[in-house]
């Protein structure tokens, strides 16, 4: 029994370090897997700062956004109500306009004249657009000989 006991000791102080066998290869001992642990740690610790200095960047970019929308939105809310008081005071003139039967006259007067223009326009600019491809025709049989 004793020299079990010897063998048991010698094989302590032979492995000393380390707890046992793992899948054919020796378990580290706790002060290295302390180490490994602390080492793997501080590569996530500097993995996870790296990260919370993204987002924060990210964020800054996000609220520099937002502002510069708001401000804009701001913008176009003033330029919308300026533009609303120039339509109303528009409207009432118009209003205005039309409470009278002389002034009724003389606006639909003015829409006739306004009407006729356009269908003028419309059937010169037919007539041109027509005679231009007319000229076009009698270039193409000039150059076949017809």
């Amino acid at each position: 029994m004793s020299y079990r006991r010897e063998h048991r000791a010698s094989r302590a102080s032979l492995f000393d370090g380390y707890d046992g066998l793992e899948e054919g290869g020796l378990k580290a001992s706790s002060s290295y897997s302390h180490e490994v642990n602390e080492h793997d740690n501080d590569k996530a610790l500097d993995s996870l700062k790296e990260r919370v200095v993204f987002l924060k960047r990210l964020t800054g970019d996000v609220h520099e956004e937002v502002e510069s929308h708001n401000r804009l939105l701001d913008r176009m809310g003033n330029s919308m109500d300026a533009s609303r008081g120039i339509m109303s005071g528009t409207m009432d003139r118009f209003k205005m306009v039309f409470e009278k039967k002389s002034n009724r006259r003389i606006c639909t007067l003015v829409a006739s004249f306004v009407v006729a223009f356009l269908v003028i326009y419309y059937l010169i600019r037919q007539v041109i657009q027509s005679w231009g491809s007319h000229a076009w025709l009698k270039q193409k049989y000039k150059k076949l000989g017809c």
